[in-house]
C-alpha cells in the first residue's frame, strides 16, 4: 500500500474515532449532571450498546494503518515519521483511558438500574466524564498531529 493511501486511511479512521469522542462530549457529556438517574442510566446503555462493539474493530485497525504510515514514513520524511509516532502515542493514550477507566465503568451502568444505583454512582459519573474530556482532546489532538505529518510532506 503506498505511504499516500495508508495516510488517507490512517486519517479517516482517526477521524472516526474522534468523532465519535467528540460528538458524545460536544452533545451530551458536558450535561450528564442535569439527567435523572434513570434518563442517565438509559442514555447510557443505549450510547454503550451502539458504540461498544464498532469501537472494539475501528480503535485497533486505526493503531495499524497509524503503525503502517510510520513504517513507510521513516526513510521518505522524518517530519511526518515524528509526527505520526506522536499521532499515534495520543491515540494509545486514548486507548489505554478507554479500555483501562471507561470501559470498566460503563461495564457497571450496563448492570444498572433506578432501583440498584450505588451509592457512589455520580462519583463514578463524574469519573468517567473526566476521562471521557480527556480521551476526547488526546484523540483530537492525534487527529491535528497525524493531519500535520502529511501536511509536513507537502511544503
Amino acid at each position: 500500500m503506498k505511504l499516500g493511501v495508508t495516510e488517507f486511511l490512517g486519517v479517516m479512521l482517526t477521524a472516526l474515532v474522534t468523532g465519535v469522542f467528540w460528538g458524545t462530549w460536544f452533545t451530551l457529556t458536558r450535561s450528564l449532571e442535569n439527567f435523572p438517574p434513570a434518563e442517565f442510566i438509559h442514555i447510557g446503555k443505549t450510547i454503550i450498546a451502539n458504540v461498544a462493539m464498532p469501537m472494539r474493530f475501528i480503535m485497533p485497525f486505526t493503531l495499524l494503518i497509524m503503525l503502517l504510515a510510520i513504517w513507510q514514513c521513516f526513510r521518505v520524511h522524518k517530519t511526518s515519521f515524528y509526527l505520526h509516532q506522536f499521532s499515534f502515542l495520543l491515540m494509545v493514550i486514548t486507548l489505554i483511558i478507554t479500555v483501562g477507566i471507561e470501559v470498566p465503568i460503563d461495564n457497571q451502568i450496563k448492570t444498572w438500574t433506578e432501583n440498584t444505583l450505588p451509592g457512589n454512582w455520580q462519583k463514578l459519573r463524574q469519573t468517567w466524564d473526566a476521562f471521557h474530556t480527556l480521551r476526547t482532546f488526546t484523540s483530537i489532538a492525534s487527529l491535528a498531529f497525524f493531519s500535520l505529518g502529511i501536511i509536513s510532506r507537502r511544503k
